[in-house]
């Protein structure tokens, strides 16, 4: 146990003290409330009389949330200001059609805040500079509002008029960069009008994203013992409950929601779904990650091994702008939220063994494929074989896909307890196509460097000195050379 760490009941202190922290989050600037007393804005009674006939299968959807039942109708989320940008007169009265999350926090405030500085709301930010290589040159600009914005999110632009511009909603992506400056969009999860937590603690909440080749956690889900759990007893998952604490509102299976969100004995839970990931798992080598905390509730994630800022010392993020850190955590610290909600169900021994099995996996992945595949390719950027074009060479598709596909399902498999994903379908598919695909390519670009520039690499990795040993017995060539026999 770290010093400085007292357990209660299995239950780690300075956790729930770090997380006391991270979860209180700033004030916002005068934050605008709504007050229950004057739920019901007048003129909502003419919405709900109007789209009763007009889009009905909307105003259902009101009728039977709890919204409805609360006294909060349309016009409660969707008033505007003559000074919002997306503001437009309609029906007589001023409206904003985004119901953005700042609006959201004008009642569930602590939510708001949790929410704008998660990995979540950043989820356009961080691919915003990466579209045009991929999305616009690979595929084609008219291609992002149909894919990747509805995952991503746009940054959603307006028209003269307060309409929103065509090229860039609707959307519903999680990172959305709205009119009113907010960041993400409660509907990718809850979905509007009903704005369900039943549908935003089911898996398939999540996996309308994250499936597919980058994130193929639908695939990995199902095919672990989680998933097979929580086909056979969803009936059992309480899902509408008010409060939903692993262990004790629930038992039967865990969800997406409920390792990466939910409550869980003492552990309370957030919106910023990223906190208790100590690893960065889709990138082309796995980090472990502090999670820095800014006095204005941004956060940013620094690699292991960088320098790490003091609490108050500043910093530019990522955004180029300069935040006052606010409190750090660790990985271990991290990893000890995320070991919290296993125990609910799993023993200490059990949970830190299947921790470090996943450990071993991702360093497998790093030190063996992951920096010498890097390496090789910043070499061959560095002599100027390849040119800083991305992807107009075919050895480029091959190492995205080594890393950004075939090495996250692998990383994913072992995280999430699927052996097929972590080693049929992740670690031989990057082992195939890294000696099959990667090296005979690398090598026929280096020519006459080749022995420098990619051999010297591979030739310093202990894990691929069978290389070197033709003396080795094999049973592929054994089973080709008995086949052959029977055939004759």
């Amino acid at each position: 146990m770290r010093k400085g760490f007292e357990t209660i009941g299995g239950q780690w202190v300075g956790v729930l003290v770090l997380l006391g922290w991270m979860l209180a989050g700033p004030a916002l600037a005068e934050p605008v409330k709504l007050d229950p007393r004057h739920w019901g804005h007048e003129a909502g009674e003419k919405c709900v009389s109007c789209h009763s006939k007009a889009s009905s299968g909307l105003a259902s959807q009101w009728r039977e949330s709890a919204h409805h039942a609360a006294g909060v109708n349309c016009m409660d989320c969707h008033q505007a200001e003559r000074s919002d940008p997306d503001s437009m007169v309609h029906e007589g009265q001023i409206i904003a059609t985004i119901v953005s999350p700042k609006d959201c926090g004008r009642c569930h405030q602590k939510e708001y805040e949790e929410q704008q500085g998660s990995v979540h709301a950043e989820a356009f930010a961080l691919i915003e500079a990466r579209l045009p290589a991929l999305a616009d040159h690979v595929g084609g600009p008219i291609m992002r509002a149909a894919s990747c914005d509805q995952c991503h999110g746009s940054r959603v632009g307006v028209q003269g008029d307060g309409r929103l511009d065509p090229a860039t909603w609707p959307n519903s992506g999680i990172g959305r960069i709205n009119p009113d400056g907010s960041k993400g969009s409660c509907s990718a999860c809850h979905g509007r009008h009903r704005f369900s937590k039943a549908q935003a603690r089911e898996p398939e909440a999540c996996v309308r994203c994250h499936s597919g080749p980058d994130s193929p956690d639908k695939e990995i889900f199902e095919a672990s013992k989680h998933g097979m759990v929580y086909a056979a007893h969803r009936h059992e998952m309480n899902l509408d409950a008010p409060e939903w604490v692993a262990g004790r509102d629930y038992t039967a299976a865990p969800t997406c929601v409920t390792c990466h969100m939910g409550a869980a004995g003492k552990l309370p839970s957030t919106h910023d779904v990223g906190m208790r990931n100590a690893w960065s798992l889709n990138s082309p080598v796995s980090n472990r990650q502090f999670l820095v905390v800014f006095e204005d509730g941004a956060k940013m994630e620094l690699p292991e091994g960088a320098e790490i800022p003091k609490r108050g010392a500043e910093l530019t993020r990522l955004d180029g702008t300069v935040g006052q850190v606010k409190t750090l955590a660790a990985p271990d610290r991290r990893r000890q939220a995320m070991s919290m909600v296993c125990l609910e169900c799993h023993a200490k021994s059990f949970t830190e063994s299947f921790m470090s099995q996943f450990d071993a996996v991702v360093e497998l992945f790093n030190d063996k494929f992951g920096r010498p595949a890097r390496d090789v390719m910043a070499g061959l950027y560095a002599a100027e074989l390849l040119t800083p074009t991305p992807f107009d060479e075919p050895i480029e598709f091959t190492y995205w896909e080594l890393w950004h596909d075939e090495g996250a399902r692998a990383r994913h498999g072992a995280s999430m307890m699927s052996p097929n994903h972590a080693w049929w379908e992740g670690m031989y598919v990057v082992g195939r196509n890294f000696y099959a695909r990667f090296l005979p390519e690398a090598r026929a670009i280096a020519g006459e460097r080749a022995d420098e520039l990619v051999d010297a690499v591979i030739g310093a990795v202990e894990s691929h000195q069978w290389l070197n040993d033709p003396g080795q017995s094999s049973p592929i060539l054994g089973f080709a050379r008995d086949t052959h026999e029977e055939a004759e």
